[in-house]
């Protein structure tokens, strides 16, 4: 397999190279997770780390334009969420809340078999009702199935499609160590989007690209900085967390990935001039590891599901910088991080992070991982 040449490998020792789960904890007080989105978009701190020395730098999203060399290709997750949490409660009151895991565009047609993640005090049953949102004559859901791990399937009714009822019932789905996972239609339907997000799809954002407005946009393409699109739509297994020990037992959910054509030939062609590509977000970088893994080494159109797991050991081929928030201990997003810069360096910049009370997870503030410019 032909990879990027520009993919330098690290100098990583043992420790870096662990696959041991907890290996990637730290420790974070509460009061520094976000709770409420920053205005402007781009006003959120940046903490930049130099991918191969650990050097650590503090700046401001703002100064992307300057951090970021001309030619750089920037990629973008333009997946858009879909408010795919729905209250609901049984016919004895019992209250009940459902997730859809895959509530793509191309289904919003249909109101049958989806497969919802369920939280309720008891178990659901075959057959039971589920009224939503506290009304007594609106939609309702039927239980169809009843799975392993939390899940179900079931089938909507009395709305006309499914778009409908999300837009009409849905909440945005939040996660939990934000204001327990309760939205405010007000903040969070605006906020908890990028602005490029034009395809719907994901339950959750890709949340480094929270922090691109449209001026900063503007300002990156006055820099000569080009912008590419590509979609993952993120599931529920991206934040799901790592229940073994053994990293290497771990796989993370498969998630719909798209690599259109244009943003194929963007990809390929700033391969090729080894010009630097820098992935917004662990999505965005899982979907381009899949993709360049996929093809021997280079980007192509590509459609299908990721189920690329990246662990420490593994060669990017398809990037060379990264931008991402902070993520929880022990998390798989926080091991992809450590395995494209390294465990002790990535863990250095943390506590240096809590040290200088950065914002901490979804709302809060970003890290940019590059190489010497």
């Amino acid at each position: 397999m032909i990879l990027n040449p520009d993919a330098a490998l690290l100098d990583l020792t043992a420790e870096d190279l662990s696959h041991d789960l907890a290996d990637y904890d730290f420790d974070l007080p509460d009061d520094l997770i976000a709770q409420t989105p920053i205005e402007p978009r781009h006003a959120s701190r940046l903490l930049v780390l130099n991918r191969h020395s650990g050097v650590v730098d503090h700046r401001g999203v703002a100064d992307l334009p300057t951090l970021l060399t001309p030619g750089t290709l920037l990629v973008v997750n333009d997946t858009r969420v879909v408010p795919a949490r729905l209250l609901a409660h049984k016919d004895t009151g019992g209250k009940v809340e459902l997730l859809l895991t895959r509530p793509f565009a191309s289904e919003g047609a249909d109101l049958t078999g989806h497969e919802v993640l369920v939280k309720s005090s008891k178990g659901l049953h075959v057959g039971q009702k589920l009224l939503l949102d506290g009304v007594t004559a609106g939609p309702t859901a039927r239980v169809m199935a009843v799975e392993a791990g939390g899940k179900a399937r079931v089938d909507f009714a009395g709305v006309a499609n499914l778009t409908d009822l999300l837009e009409g019932w849905g909440h945005v789905p939040l996660p939990p160590y934000i204001r327990g996972g309760k939205d405010d239609p007000s903040i969070d339907r605006p906020r908890y989007q990028c602005t490029f997000a034009d395809r719907p799809g994901a339950v959750a954002a890709p949340t480094a690209g929270l922090h691109l407005s449209q001026a900063l946009l503007q300002d990156l393409a006055s820099a000569g900085i080009e912008l590419c699109r590509i979609t993952l739509h993120v599931g529920p297994g991206t934040f799901l967390p790592v229940r073994t020990d053994d990293l290497r037992q771990h796989a993370v959910l498969p998630e719909r990935y798209d690599v259109g054509a244009l943003a194929a030939e963007q990809l390929e062609r700033a391969r090729r001039a080894g010009r630097p590509i820098v992935a917004v977000g662990t999505t965005t970088t899982r979907t381009l590891e899949t993709v360049i893994l996929r093809n021997d080494g280079v980007f192509r159109e590509s459609c299908g599901d990721a189920d690329l797991t990246i662990l420490p050991g593994h060669r990017f081929g398809g990037i060379r910088g990264l931008m991402t928030n902070f993520h929880l201990p022990k998390s798989s997003l926080l091991v992809l991080v450590c395995s494209f810069a390294g465990r002790s360096r990535v863990l250095a910049a943390y506590r240096q992070a809590v040290a200088e009370r950065y914002r901490f997870y979804s709302y809060g503030d970003a890290m940019l991982i590059r190489e010497d410019p």
